[in-house]
């Protein structure tokens, strides 16, 4: 019967299940999600966001000021301008003031045509600095 109880203890060693190689290689599935998750670039488009301080800082120069009120009038230097003269125009008084930016001011009312176009026009003046206000 001894013969027996020793030959059941030494099985029973024999049947437990090592554990070890299981955790070794969780482990590395681990450090492999890990550093794969790292390097994922996300999809969308980059996006240029100015600092803080720059928006808040306000040109010295004079700037060139584009209304357009809410029956889409284009305002400039409180004179009433066709859309078609708005290059001319803003092409005149950048002369003037080379360093100097252009602010759109338009009406919520006003159609985003009509701001598109005022934009292409300053942007074909070669005034690429360009600042968007609301009127209101």
């Amino acid at each position: 019967m001894r013969r027996t109880d020793l030959s059941m203890g030494q099985d029973d060693d024999a049947n437990e299940i090592n554990l070890t190689p299981m955790l070794d290689v969780v482990f590395i599935m681990l450090i492999f999600f890990i550093v794969t998750a790292s390097f994922i670039k996300e999809a969308g488009i980059d996006v240029n966001r100015p600092d803080a301080p720059v928006t808040e800082t306000k040109p010295e120069n004079a700037n060139i000021l584009v209304v357009i009120n809410a029956n889409d009038e284009i305002w400039i230097d409180r004179r009433h301008i066709d859309p078609r003269a708005v290059r001319a125009n803003i092409e005149r008084l950048h002369a003037e003031n080379p360093k100097g930016t252009v602010v759109i001011q338009a009406n919520k009312k006003s159609t985003n045509k009509m701001l598109v176009w005022v934009m292409d026009s300053t942007r074909n003046a070669g005034v690429y600095q360009i600042s968007i206000a609301d009127q209101g």
